[in-house]
C-alpha cells in the first residue's frame, strides 16, 4: 500500500490539524498491531495524544472521526470494519408528538410562581423535552453534539418553557472580538462557553415578562449543572437571533448583550457569499473575570 509522503492539504477535525508525524505514527501503529480494530486503534491514540475530555474520558468518537478524514484523504489506511452498525444520528427518528394541557394561560409572572427548572438530559423526561422542541419549536429537534444540557421548566408540574446548551461556535469574529481572546485562548478555552442553541415559551403560554425571567434563572442554574456534568466551569454563554423573525427583546432585558452580526454564511462556505439569514450574536458573560477566566492557561478547576 502507497501512502502519500507529505502532507498535501490540510487535515483538520475539531481543532486539530494532522501533520506529517501524526501520520507517520498511525500507519506505524497500524502495521505493527494489525490485529487491533478501528476502535483499539482510535483509543490507543487518545492516550497518547492525552486526548480527552475534561471529566476524564477519551474523545473517542472525535479521534475516530478525525481518522476517517486522514483515510478518505489518502494518508492512512485503516483496518475493515468488523460491524456496520446503526447509524443512530443519521436513522434518528423524529421525537413523536407527547399529548399537553393546551389551556392557554394568561396570567401575571406572580400568578404561576414558584418555577422549576429541570436538566432532563439522560432522564425520563428527555423524551418529552424532544417532543416539545421537535413541535413547537420553529427549528424542531436536532440532536446536539458534543457537551450539551438540557431543560424544561414547570409552572405547578406542568411543562411550559425548554432550554437547551451545548458546545459553541468555533469561529465567530464578533464574539471573539469582544473577548479580546487570540486564536490559542480560543482553541484552549472554547469549551468554556456554553451556546443556547434552543429556547421555546409554548404557544399557549402568555406571560409578561416571562421570557427574560428565565433567562435570568438559566443564568444561575446552567453554570453549576455543567460543571457537575463534565467536570469543567463555564464562564460565558451565547446565542444567535434571527434578524428576519425576532428581534431578541426578551435577552436584551435579561442583559445580554448584542455584538454583532454573524456573516449569513455556514460554517463550510467557500464562495464568501450570504446564503443564510443574518443572525444578531448576542452574549452574556456569567463571570466579571470572564475574559481573564478565558484567556488562562488552565481553567480546569
Amino acid at each position: 500500500m502507497c501512502y502519500k509522503l507529505h502532507m498535501e492539504l490540510e487535515v483538520k477535525y475539531r481543532g486539530r490539524i494532522a501533520t506529517e508525524s501524526d501520520v507517520l505514527q498511525i500507519n506505524k501503529l497500524i502495521s505493527k498491531n494489525p490485529e487491533m480494530n478501528r476502535t483499539a486503534i482510535s483509543r490507543e491514540l487518545c492516550l497518547d495524544w492525552n486526548w480527552v475530555q475534561a471529566n476524564g474520558k477519551l474523545r473517542d468518537m472525535v479521534c475516530r472521526s478525525f481518522l476517517l478524514r486522514l483515510e478518505s484523504a489518502g494518508y492512512i489506511k485503516l483496518p475493515e470494519r468488523q460491524r456496520y452498525p446503526n447509524n443512530q444520528l443519521l436513522n434518528r427518528k423524529k421525537p413523536e408528538k407527547i399529548g399537553l394541557d393546551q389551556t392557554p394561560v394568561d396570567k401575571k409572572l406572580s400568578a404561576i410562581l414558584p418555577l422549576e427548572l429541570k436538566q432532563v438530559r439522560k432522564t425520563p423526561l428527555e423524551k418529552q423535552y424532544n417532543s416539545l422542541i421537535e413541535h413547537y419549536h420553529y427549528l424542531g429537534y436536532t440532536h446536539p453534539v458534543g457537551e450539551h444540557l438540557k431543560y424544561i421548566v414547570f409552572s405547578k408540574d406542568r411543562p411550559i418553557a425548554c432550554f437547551s446548551f451545548s458546545s459553541p461556535t468555533r469561529h465567530l469574529k464578533s464574539r471573539d472580538n469582544y473577548i479580546g481572546w487570540s486564536p490559542n485562548d480560543r482553541k484552549q478555552n472554547l469549551h468554556l462557553i456554553a451556546y443556547n442553541n434552543r429556547y421555546l415559551i409554548l404557544p399557549w403560554i402568555r406571560v409578561k415578562y416571562l421570557a427574560s425571567h428565565l433567562l435570568s434563572l438559566i443564568a444561575k442554574q446552567l453554570p453549576l449543572d455543567w460543571k457537575a456534568q463534565y467536570n469543567h466551569p463555564i464562564y460565558f454563554l451565547e446565542t444567535f437571533v434571527d434578524t428576519e423573525k425576532f428581534k431578541g427583546t426578551s435577552y436584551l432585558a435579561a442583559n445580554w448583550e448584542h455584538v454583532g452580526l454573524t456573516t449569513g454564511r455556514g460554517g463550510n462556505d467557500h464562495t464568501n457569499k450570504q446564503n443564510r439569514s443574518l443572525k444578531a450574536v448576542l452574549v452574556y458573560p456569567l463571570s466579571k473575570k470572564f475574559r481573564r477566566k478565558l484567556m488562562e492557561v488552565d481553567n480546569n478547576e
